[in-house]
């Protein structure tokens, strides 16, 4: 069980369903439909997670990825390939109880996740699933709300970005052992310097989106999340030197908080 937790990439599944509940609750969804919210995006990553390491499982042996349950003997792929599938039949109706609008919408989003597993992981396109799914995620939460309204559009872009940023930032740990094994995704082709180029413009985009663009911003508050988005990337710079695949991680968590904070304290809404 425990190995099965590993490989659905527990971290990336854990803020993203978090994210998506406390949309949820900011924008008036409710107990119960913050719950469904939360359910649906939880079963969505698991799904994709576990997907990602099922598919990627000879790849990681190759390049002898401890961190992966698949490299080794602590899972059977069988067991992963099943709960991913499993996973992926949950969240449709857990999607759909949100409205058929909505659901499909997430359903779109998770259909991404998938797309990128499969195929575009070694494409020039492969921060396009990332910026969809990602830019799908208020739509999600905002679309279950009476009406159907659709999200500001500085808040699909801003979601764009952050999932696109969040991809250049992943790929940094792996982008020698990928070069060598042929995945060739964007980040890859730009090189180590062209990837954390990338990620940082990405990441700090989304959250200038985030502090300007609401009509309710103010000054302080903007100044301030700014500020603390810049020292967050130095700090990763520097953290980067020992152990990149956790400092990657560590800041876009660490922007995406800060993203969240910022807008919640301007009192910014989706709709």
């Amino acid at each position: 069980m425990l190995a099965l937790i590993r490989a659905c990439h527990p971290g990336p599944t854990v803020v993203v369903t978090a994210v998506g509940s406390a949309l949820a609750a900011g924008v008036g969804r409710g107990a119960g439909g913050t719950l469904l919210v939360g359910a649906a995006v939880l079963s969505g990553q698991l799904s994709i997670g576990w997907s990602n390491d099922w598919i990627d499982r000879t790849r990681d042996r190759v390049i002898g990825r401890a961190d992966k349950p698949l490299a080794g003997d602590a899972v059977a792929p069988r067991t992963v390939a099943r709960a991913a599938f499993a996973a992926l039949v949950a969240c449709v109706p857990l999607s759909l109880a949100s409205g058929v609008l909505a659901g499909l919408v997430h359903l779109v989003a998770v259909a991404c996740g998938w797309l990128y597993n499969l195929r575009l992981k070694a494409s020039p396109a492969s921060p396009l699933p990332f910026a969809a799914a990602f830019g799908l995620l208020p739509a999600f939460v905002t679309l279950g709300l009476p009406g159907n309204p659709w999200p500001a559009w500085w808040a699909i872009l801003a979601g764009a970005l952050l999932g696109m940023g969040a991809h250049f930032a992943n790929v940094l740990p792996d982008l020698p052992d990928d070069l060598a094994l042929g995945v060739r995704g964007l980040p890859q082709r730009l090189g180590p310097t062209g990837a954390r180029m990338g990620a940082a413009v990405l990441l700090v985009a989304a959250s200038v989106v985030i502090a300007l663009a609401p009509e309710d911003r103010g000054g302080p508050v903007t100044v301030a999340g700014l500020a603390a988005v810049v020292l967050v990337l130095g700090g990763g710079l520097l953290a980067g030197r020992g152990d990149l695949r956790r400092a990657a991680f560590a800041v876009t968590v660490a922007v995406a908080v800060i993203d969240v904070a910022m807008f919640v304290a301007q009192g910014g809404r989706l709709v």
